[in-house]
């Protein structure tokens, strides 16, 4: 099987669907790999890179689209866009495909004969882990949130006592308790900030914390709406 990777064409979007790392695991496995150029250029990974890795690397999206049977991408094609009608008949796509909101796009692809495949609906079981690409952008937003907050915020998260005086912790609301809510608070928490968390579901993974780090503890149900705070 020949497995493609185009550039992703939605503005700001710097990602790549896959490294030259995984180029190489995945011809470990014997399948071939065909890469348009500057694909990962934006994430940091050249087209050197997935040259030395064992891809091909070929010219233009269309030359890749021609070639693959498999297509992987980060975001897929939606009713805007009609990146979908490059996809050949009897290929495959591998992406983040939002079908509930691309109604058209599911149609088109299903019209085509392309065998489409959305990341972002594999269930997010034990034996599926590895494939749970959801769970880690999660976990990448809420890192990032945090430290977004802590740029645009006018004082410093963390307490200081200095000559000059002593400034308090800043106090740090996190909404939601999920796989990015937890990341967030735990960022927040590392970066000295007084941290409270707002869960709207009745379920949810709670934490508690020492003044050294987080720990995790196990799952809990409590009454809807709860707040966990930090200890200072």
């Amino acid at each position: 099987m020949k497995i493609g990777v185009v550039a992703e064409t939605v503005e700001d979007e710097r990602r790549v669907a896959i490294t030259p790392d995984g180029v190489k695991a995945l011809k470990a496995k014997s399948f071939e790999i065909v890469v348009e150029a500057g694909a990962g250029q934006k994430a940091g990974f050249h087209d050197p890179a997935y040259t030395e890795a064992g891809a091909e690397v070929l010219p233009t999206a269309e030359a890749v689209y021609a070639q693959a049977d498999l297509v992987v991408k980060v975001n897929g094609p939606n009713d805007v866009e009609d990146g979908q009608l490059m996809l050949r008949s009897g290929s495959g796509l591998l992406s983040f495909l939002n079908p509930g909101s691309n109604p058209q796009t599911v149609a088109a692809l299903s019209a085509q004969n392309v065998t489409s495949f959305a990341m972002e609906l594999i269930p997010r079981i034990t034996r599926a882990q590895s494939m749970d690409a959801l769970s880690s952008m999660s976990t990448v937003a809420g890192y990032r949130g945090a430290l977004l907050a802590a740029e645009k915020l006018p004082k410093f998260f963390p307490m200081f006592i200095t000559a000059a005086g002593t400034m308090t912790a800043a106090k740090v609301l996190v909404i939601g308790a999920g796989v990015a809510g937890l990341q967030a608070i735990a960022t927040c928490k590392r970066l000295g900030a007084i941290v409270e968390a707002f869960a709207p579901d009745s379920s949810r993974w709670t934490c508690t914390w020492t003044t050294h780090k987080m720990q995790e503890a196990t799952q809990r149900r409590f009454p809807a709406p709860a707040i966990y705070r930090s200890s200072t």
